[in-house]
């Protein structure tokens, strides 16, 4: 394997133990524009697992039989994951703000849609109108993120209050899904977010900067096409296999379409004047191995809270109500975790933390393999929440770490980035490992095999990603 070839990056010199890097005060309004932007993340995290727990009364409200209900999920993961890099540089180019602003107004009014659904079709139709929202909120709240807070502590700081958020919004969702199903109704789950939207959208359009670049280029239309096909059907493909498996014809020709398109993609922009994606921005070490660990941290954690879940609740018999207790267990040190992720990369480096938090997450993993087939509850409860403290501590400092040195006229791309690795490895985890632990005989055996090979996995990635990043002499 040859090395990337990369431009010159900003070099990281982490504070020493004796001396750590002092974090400036946020001021008032510096903490409302956070607020306002790490809300808004949470409300698109909360949204990925809200609805999970919910389905089957939904299903039985709206008539939507089990093979259609697939599409509950897969409605919103398309275009929130198909539309990211787009959505990036339109805001790049246009206005940031514009951009965030409008994907809050189209969130909240798809929410309403969904919470008032009268039949299936109304009902997919505000899902997937959810997930367009959702694709321009992400990666344009994360730029404005990055270009309101200057790279240091202050960025830090913040994308380690973004990356809790993001990862409590998803945890609390199956807790909360559960809860207000049982009580209020499905309904109330996509009221959730309505909400929400009504709280963050009238404080926004005053306290956020807007940001674009400087000089407007020509949109890369050939590759805003090919990207965007490309992961609309490599996302179809993944998102169906999860239900069905690989063997549809669907899901083998979309997945083929998808690999085509995105090697269409590269070779569109290795030739255009203004691409969409700079393949130079590609070579950076920063960003190519940032977003390596970034997206085997989510695809691995997503399959052992898949997994987990299935083996609490299928083998060891638990409540959904104590999964969820489990998995509450999980949220609450995730957030410590991220109030201590900041700390650790001002010691450490954002480098050096992420091979860290990659190696913790591999580690307790790998101590999932103790459970039992009749008991083992609470080496789950302890474990899955020491690899989610490496695991948050893996987000945040990829983030630190893939957005580091870039100019902030290229912010909304390399956010864009980010976001998509996100969205595309919380997708991809559960079709590609999750899948061995229900399609063999044996449940709980499966779920070993997936625990062992998602371990080996991570791991490895940590080993990897700690020799792309090694500095030259």
């Amino acid at each position: 394997m040859t090395a990337l070839s990369s431009p010159p990056e900003t070099p990281e010199v982490p504070a020493t133990a004796e001396a750590p890097v002092p974090v400036p005060a946020l001021t008032g309004r510096s903490r409302l524009i956070l607020f306002v932007l790490c809300a808004a993340q949470f409300m698109v995290a909360l949204d990925f697992s809200v609805l999970n727990v919910a389905l089957p009364a939904l299903g039985a409200d709206l008539g939507l039989d089990h093979t259609a209900l697939q599409w509950a999920v897969t409605a919103f993961a398309l275009p929130s994951g198909g539309f990211l890099l787009i959505s990036g540089r339109l805001g790049d180019l246009y206005g940031r703000k514009k951009l965030f602003l409008t994907g809050l107004a189209v969130f909240g009014a798809a929410s309403l849609l969904a919470t008032f659904a009268w039949n299936p079709a109304s009902f997919l139709t505000g899902r997937a109108l959810q997930g367009l929202g959702a694709a321009a909120i992400v990666p344009t709240g994360m730029s404005l993120l990055t270009t309101t807070f200057p790279e240091g502590p202050q960025r830090d700081r913040a994308l380690g209050i973004s990356g809790t958020l993001l990862s409590l919004g998803f945890t609390s969702g199956m807790v909360l899904g559960g809860v207000m199903t049982d009580t209020l109704g499905w309904r109330s789950t996509m009221g959730l977010l309505a909400l929400f939207t009504v709280i963050v959208l009238p404080l926004a359009p005053g306290l956020l900067p807007e940001s674009r670049t400087p000089e407007r280029p020509r949109l890369d239309v050939p590759g805003a096409v090919t990207v965007t096909g490309g992961l609309l059907a490599l996302i179809y493909a993944l998102s169906t296999a999860a239900e069905r498996g690989f063997g549809g014809t669907d899901v083998l020709v979309t997945l083929v379409a998808g690999v085509v398109l995105l090697g269409a993609f590269v070779l569109v922009e290795s030739r255009h004047a203004a691409p969409l994606v700079s393949l130079t921005m590609l070579r950076r070490r920063t960003v190519a191995f940032g977003n390596l660990g970034g997206l085997v941290t989510f695809s691995m954690m997503s399959t052992v809270v898949f997994v987990l879940t299935l083996y609490l609740q299928e083998t060891l018999g638990l409540s959904s109500f104590a999964t969820g207790l489990v998995f509450g267990v999980q949220g609450v040190l995730s957030v410590l975790a991220g109030t201590l992720a900041p700390r650790l990369i001002g010691r450490l480096g954002a480098r050096r933390t992420l091979v860290v938090g990659l190696a913790g997450q591999g580690l307790f993993t790998a101590a999932l393999l103790g459970i039992g087939s009749s008991s083992g509850a609470v080496l789950a409860a302890v474990a899955v929440s020491a690899a989610s403290m490496c695991h948050l501590a893996a987000i945040i400092s990829y983030g630190v770490t893939a957005t580091s040195g870039v100019p902030d006229g290229e912010q909304g791309l390399v956010t864009g980035l980010v976001t998509t690795t996100q969205q595309v490895g919380i997708t991809v985890g559960i079709p590609l490992l999750g899948v061995l632990a229900t399609t063999g005989p044996d449940l709980y055996g499966g779920v070993r095999t997936v625990l062992a090979l998602d371990a080996g996995l991570v791991l490895a990635t940590a080993a990897l990603v700690a020799l792309g990043l090694r500095r030259r002499a």
